[in-house]
């Protein structure tokens, strides 16, 4: 009987490899310090119904691949019942060599189910009966899913203007995990879209419990709820936008414009750049004053298909790699703060991976010694968190800057099934370093380089984050 797929030294091509994973990394417990799991989920200790409602449901990285597969979107976002989708996927699995999505979809089989068959047409109904069955049981409810995968803090990502009941409600459950919000405050930024963005500062002044119809009221409930954030754990801010805002206006024309989309006319692209600009500036602040991380996800193209955003909304598999000029609004924007000493630290995400080493040098230009690895190079995110990308990423830091100060994987993800990303990531890195170990270019000291492996498996994010 040949070995299982998934093996206990599945992608670890070395004996110093194999030997860094299994004493120096598997047992690290996680800190998943970005991701969109739903608080209400933890909250209410959410139990799945059933394989399709834990795996697929909002999975838009099965979606695309189901849709290259010429699978009707009736089997992807539309009406067919739980148990056609997940057919559907499954016939579609055989077709994703290749693509990580193999790799994720048999890692999560096994991890959260002991199921090693690999999927497809002839294994489904099989694999869809035994793990319907487990979740019916408390390991794989929400918070047993937390407990099984060792994960000590969560970094949800929160509106400031969502009133965090949920994560107060977590705070009170008792679970070993702490779950904390992350500032997002994107829609803040949108004065190109007068009549959403008035709706959002309406629902802004009730969570804030004041009024923000002026500028100078806009930024107190703003600041306001960044202190509420920090009282319930919170410890970054994240900013999901194109490039780096830095067109830097007046405090009177931020005030006219902010004037202008209250009075429900669109704010120019000029005017949106300038007033995103001042928003993005105090925010840094407050995060510097905090002590707090400022997270820039950079260089997404979003909602490419007009028809389908149009039928579907954000968020549904219709996303790229955008290809704008990154380095010269990044340096701009991080000086200003920096000439204030008002930069926090900052972990720059990266989505183009023709911009990784102009990005890596961008780190040293303003670390100042105040803390190790103080601006970093996140990890590979959205299109380049898979293997490759992982490679690219931490070759591009090992070269240009300090991969020992690495705070690590984070899942980025909706769903519960995405903890094997840790670990897929951390069996990608220990081949990397086993390879240089076995080949001369690291010396094979497990001392030395597990140490490195724990810290960025786990301490580093910990340290960096303030989170003991």
């Amino acid at each position: 009987m040949s070995a299982p797929f998934i093996h206990d030294d599945f992608l670890l091509e070395t004996p110093a490899a194999v030997r860094l994973y299994h004493e120096s990394a598997e047992d690290e417990p996680i800190l998943d310090y970005h991701c969109h799991l739903p608080p209400q989920d933890v909250a209410s200790n959410r139990r799945f119904r059933d394989l399709f409602e834990i795996w697929l449901e909002g999975d838009h990285y099965k979606w695309r691949a189901m849709r290259s597969n010429g699978v009707a979107e009736e089997f992807c976002t539309g009406d067919a019942t739980s148990k056609e989708k997940f057919l559907a996927w499954a016939r579609t699995v055989p077709h994703t060599l290749r693509n990580p999505l193999y790799h994720w979809t048999h890692l999560e089989l096994k991890r959260y189910f002991g199921i090693e068959e690999l999927l497809d047409e002839s294994t489904a109904e099989s694999i869809w009966e035994r793990a319907n069955e487990q979740l019916a049981g408390d390991e794989l409810t929400a918070h047993g899913i937390l407990d099984k995968f060792k994960v000590r803090v969560v970094g949800t990502t929160d509106d400031p203007a969502d009133d965090l009941a949920h994560h107060r409600e977590i705070a009170k459950s008792g679970i070993a995990t702490r779950v904390i919000p992350t500032y997002r405050p994107d829609k803040a930024l949108n004065v190109d879209q007068p009549e959403a963005w008035n709706a959002w500062i309406g629902t802004l002044e009730a969570a804030a419990g004041q009024s923000a119809g002026t500028l100078d009221e806009l930024l107190d409930a703003l600041k306001a709820r960044h202190d509420y954030f920090h009282e319930l754990g919170g410890r970054a801010s994240d900013h999901g936008i194109e490039r780096c805002f830095a067109d830097f206006p007046s405090e009177a024309e931020a005030r006219e414009i902010f004037n202008k989309a209250r009075r429900g006319e669109a704010a120019t692209p000029r005017e949106k750049e300038q007033f995103a600009s001042f928003i993005m500036l105090h925010v840094g602040r407050w995060n510097a004053e905090r002590g707090w991380a400022m997270q820039l996800h950079l260089g997404a193209r979003r909602n490419n298909s007009s028809r389908m955003f149009r039928k579907l909304g954000a968020d549904t598999g219709f996303d790229s790699i955008g290809d704008w000029p990154q380095v010269d609004r990044l340096a701009i924007f991080l000086d200003r703060l920096d000439e204030e000493n008002a930069l926090p630290k900052t972990v720059l995400y990266n989505l183009n991976p023709a911009d990784n080493y102009a990005f890596a040098t961008m780190l040293g230009n303003f670390q100042d010694g105040s803390v190790p690895g103080k601006i970093q190079l996140g990890s590979g995110w959205w299109f380049l968190d898979q293997k490759e990308a992982m490679e690219w990423q931490m070759n591009a830091l090992s070269n240009l800057g300090l991969l020992s100060r690495f705070i690590g994987m984070l899942t980025d993800s909706r769903s519960f099934m995405s903890y094997p990303r840790h670990e897929y990531f951390r069996r990608v890195l220990c081949n990397l370093l086993g390879r240089d170990m076995e080949s001369g270019s690291l010396p094979k000291d497990f001392e030395l380089v597990g140490g490195m492996v724990r810290n960025i498996c786990y301490a580093n994010a910990r340290d960096y984050l303030g989170l003991e």
